[in-house]
């Protein structure tokens, strides 16, 4: 059984690969996730990086029932189950707490804008109380520049003082250091995760449990050696590697951006395909992003014979 002492260390969020008919690629999928664990990341599938609103509640269910067939240890996956709809997020949660899953990654209800904490409090205590099992754990997910709708940090107190054993953790990808140290300070014991491999030494020394970062796809085993070995005399010196190679993913659109870079990897060019609205990478933009990723040390090692096996 998983427990909140598994959320620690580097999670990341999975791209999600597609057929060229924009079907999930549920064996590249499983074959992905595989190689990120090999490469001492956990899974958070089914968040923002995994294009997750773009994505069926069924092709999600589907996707994480293929991670556990596959012997994917539970206690290393925390799923995405944000919706707009509680009832999908029931059920999404279900399955997780069903599975054993770490945690669930959630997002607030996205849709109405200006809504109070009240709103938010009842949104999270709705899901929480319908799933009614001992084995299911929240992470909140607070990404106010895209969700427009923000996590206060009296809100998850609030939360953590309602649902102590639910309640467990945050992942901020807000860019918002200040924010960041003030959930750490505020709430002691609870799992916070910079979203941004940028924030990990800062974090990891302030009292954060690790990071749950999108580049992480294209970086994993770095990102997590610093995030196991952050006290080492030359931590900082990763840290600013860990930052250039970000710096060059952000200068593209990201989730694009990686999946182009995958496929150049694998040599299996379906591996870019986005759903709509994002659009694929150009193949010029990608060979520039892929010899700039070179010159910085980045050339997945092993994912061409994991994916192609």
């Amino acid at each position: 059984m998983a427990s909140a002492d598994d959320l620690k260390g580097l999670f990341t969020p999975v791209l999600t690969p597609f057929t060229k008919n924009l079907d999930t690629d549920t064996d590249s999928f499983v074959a992905f996730c595989k190689w990120l664990v090999s490469q001492g990341s956990g899974l958070a599938p089914f968040g923002t990086t995994s294009e997750a609103n773009s994505l069926s509640v069924e092709e999600k269910l589907e996707l994480l029932d293929r991670l556990i067939d596959a012997g994917i240890p539970a206690n290393r996956i925390i799923p995405g189950n944000g919706a707009c709809a509680f009832p999908d997020a029931v059920r999404m949660s279900v399955a997780a707490a069903r599975h054993g899953c770490a945690a669930t990654l959630m997002l607030p209800p996205f849709y109405y804008k200006g809504v109070s904490d009240d709103g938010l409090f009842r949104a999270y205590a709705e899901v929480i109380e319908r799933v009614g099992s001992s084995d299911f754990r929240v992470c909140l997910y607070h990404i106010p520049q895209v969700s427009n709708v923000g996590l206060s940090v009296a809100l998850i107190e609030r939360l953590v003082a309602r649902y102590p054993d639910t309640v467990v953790g945050l992942k901020d990808s807000s860019g918002d250091w200040d924010n960041t140290k003030a959930v750490i300070d505020a709430v002691p014991g609870f799992k916070v995760f910079p979203g941004a491999e940028t924030f990990l030494l800062r974090g990891m020394r302030a009292g954060a449990a690790g990071c749950i970062s999108a580049t992480a796809n294209i970086n994993p085993a770095k990102i997590a050696e610093l995030a196991a070995n952050w006290r080492d005399d030359d931590a900082d010196a990763r840290q600013a590697e860990l930052d250039s190679v970000r710096a060059a993913v952000v200068d593209y659109a990201p989730i694009p951006a990686m999946k182009a870079i995958i496929a150049l990897a694998t040599g299996k060019q379906e591996l870019k395909h986005v759903r709509p609205p994002l659009m694929d990478m150009g193949d010029d933009a990608a060979i520039a992003l892929r010899g700039v990723l070179s010159g910085l040390g980045i050339d997945l090692p092993g994912l061409a014979d994991a994916m192609n096996a």
